[in-house]
């Protein structure tokens, strides 16, 4: 599908209401015709003619025609503000939802503020090309051939002089047009960038004042503001260079009107009468060559802006389901990966990652930062598909299971811990909307968040700042593995998610997950030996390989990579368990 394709899927809607506006447009065009004319008739047969008699009806034609002017263009700019407004509404909507469809490899790609620049400037660019500039355009330009059409009728040679003027009104809109449309698309990516910048500077506040770098980021801001002001200003540069070259092309007409006209009418070959029609005519032409700078860059601004729309939307992810997924609701939990590797940027992130999980297992992951650990769970939940290889689920190959299905029975608690601004009973709750309160009870005393979460203002009901703040890292990391737990998932994944608890709370928390009632299978990554020293197997990871697996036991004995770890970790070797 084309940009424009795309743009009329949204304006057909409304393709009624807009013809209706315009049509309306049309009908105060044509009795912007009358006007002149009357004023002619008024020259010629009053103050020449002497037909004193018709005065009062001429000038009731003339009040009518402004006053049914005035009526119609009040009802076809509501309308058109309407058609704007649902426009924009249904596109943001639609943009909406294929942003939250796209993968990780997208969100890896494009910068948050980018993403916000679509919803908000760009939308807000093509909402006003349908608000106003459709109509503005449509009206002047009929309203310039109209008022030629009838300065024909009066006198051609007159009509044929104007005429001259457009070949240099169309020179000189081609290299406005040329010129403007880089220029538009570089204050968009300038906007984006200084948008980007806030954003991360708001949500990275406490960073800031934390390292004391309020002058250095406020010194990187008016780099940015500067860049936006500059672009800015080259663009203005451009129309500021071409809209004195289209007054002057309106104000040639006035010269050829009076230099041409008058010598006409002094000849006698058309009447004062018919020189004051025309004259009367002569803003229905030079305002459209006034405006036409204007509109160039209105319509540039909407193109720019949604060629940036389209771009976002347009863009597949790879991860998807196929045309007929296989539905399950409910997992045993089974896991395997075959062969499995992984390749992002021409970088290999895992190799040949083979193992088998069997339902209610517990999985210990530890390794060396970068080591490929939570790569191995986004690939588990299709965050990403694998290069080569096979994940299967129960037996099943994870690329034919329904996305909806194979996420609904992953319960996952991730490293970089999301809170939202909302209750503490609503985040817990995020992934079952229907559950009972006391399912989320439930779920708080789990993860050992239910005596802090009650000793808050409102218990349950306290609002959570943006991203969780004001709540301390291991609290957030509770609250995060509640929501994870309360799905009562077949897989349960824990992304270090007991890094920032204290020891008395981690045991608490592994004696809870070993007595799950649904006992799920559980993958749990961490770099404390603590977190994992139970667990049925261990896969220690390096390189984006498994080096090491075994029990805590057996890793031991093998005196690798684990058992250093637990040496540094616990200092006397001996002690092998707590």
């Amino acid at each position: 599908m084309t940009l424009y394709k795309w743009f009329m899927t949204f304006l057909k809607e409304y393709l009624w209401r807009v013809i209706i506006g315009l049509v309306m447009s049309t009908v105060i065009v044509v009795l912007a015709i009358i006007n002149p004319q009357i004023t002619g008739q008024i020259v010629d047969r009053v103050i020449d003619g002497g037909e004193y008699g018709i005065l009062p009806r001429l000038l009731l034609i003339l009040f009518l025609a402004t006053l049914f002017r005035s009526v119609l263009r009040f009802f076809y700019q509501m309308v058109f503000e309407t058609c704007s407004q649902g426009i924009v509404f249904k596109m943001r909507d639609v943009l909406y939802r294929k942003l939250l469809l796209k993968d990780f490899r997208f969100y890896n790609r494009n910068r948050t503020g980018d993403l916000m620049s679509r919803q908000t400037g760009d939308m807000e660019a093509v909402r006003f090309f349908v608000a106003v500039p459709i109509y503005a355009i449509y009206e002047n330009v009929l309203m310039f051939i109209f008022a030629l059409v009838m300065i024909f009728t009066i006198d051609v040679r007159l009509a044929l002089a104007m005429l001259t003027i457009l070949p240099l009104t169309a020179t000189a809109s081609y290299f406005q047009l040329k010129a403007v449309k880089p220029a538009f698309h570089k204050i968009r990516e300038s906007f984006s960038s200084l948008n980007t910048f806030v954003q991360e500077n708001i949500s990275g506040n406490r960073v800031v004042r934390a390292y004391a770098k309020e002058d250095y980021e406020i010194e990187k801001f008016s780099v940015e503001n500067d860049n936006f002001k500059d672009v800015q200003l080259k663009a203005a540069e451009i129309w500021t260079k071409y809209v004195p070259i289209f007054e002057l092309f309106s104000n040639l007409l006035m010269i050829i009107l009076m230099l041409y006209g008058g010598y006409l009418a002094l000849n006698g070959q058309i009447t004062l009468g018919n020189l004051v029609t025309v004259n009367g005519y002569l803003w229905m032409l030079t305002m459209p060559l006034r405006f036409c700078g204007w509109w160039i860059n209105d319509i540039q601004r909407f193109v720019t802006s949604l060629e940036k729309i389209y771009a976002t939307y347009s863009e597949e992810p790879l991860v998807q389901n196929l045309s007929i997924p296989l539905t399950k609701k409910q997992f045993e939990g089974n896991v395997v990966f075959d062969d499995v590797s992984y390749s992002s940027d021409n970088e290999d992130i895992i190799s040949n990652v083979s193992f088998s999980v069997k339902k209610g297992q517990t999985v210990g992951i530890i390794g060396a930062t970068g080591a490929g650990k939570s790569t191995i769970m986004n690939l588990l939940c299709r965050f990403y598909d694998v290069s080569d290889g096979r994940v299967l689920v129960d037996g099943i190959n994870v690329k034919n299971i329904d996305l909806y299905d194979l996420r609904s029975n992953v319960g996952i608690a991730m490293q970089d811990t999301f809170l939202f601004s909302d209750t503490v009973e609503g985040n817990i709750a995020y992934g079952t909307p229907d559950c009972s309160f006391e399912e989320v009870v439930q779920a708080a005393i789990m993860a050992d968040a239910n005596h802090f979460i009650k000793n808050m203002p409102e218990g349950y009901d306290t609002i959570i700042g943006e991203r969780g703040v004001g709540l301390s890292g291991g609290q957030r990391q509770r609250l995060s593995l509640a929501r994870a737990l309360i799905k009562k998932p077949s897989i349960l994944i824990l992304d270090d998610t007991t890094s920032a608890v204290d020891m008395e709370t981690e045991s608490y928390i592994q004696y809870q997950l070993k007595n799950l009632e649904n006992h799920c299978t559980t993958f749990v990554i961490a770099h404390r030996i603590s977190s994992i020293i139970d667990a049925d197997i261990i896969f220690v990871m390096a390189d984006g390989e498994i080096v090491e697996q075994g029990s805590h036991e057996e890793l031991l004995d093998k005196n690798g990579y684990y058992a250093l770890a637990f040496r540094n970790q616990y200092g006397d070797f001996q002690h092998r368990k707590h």
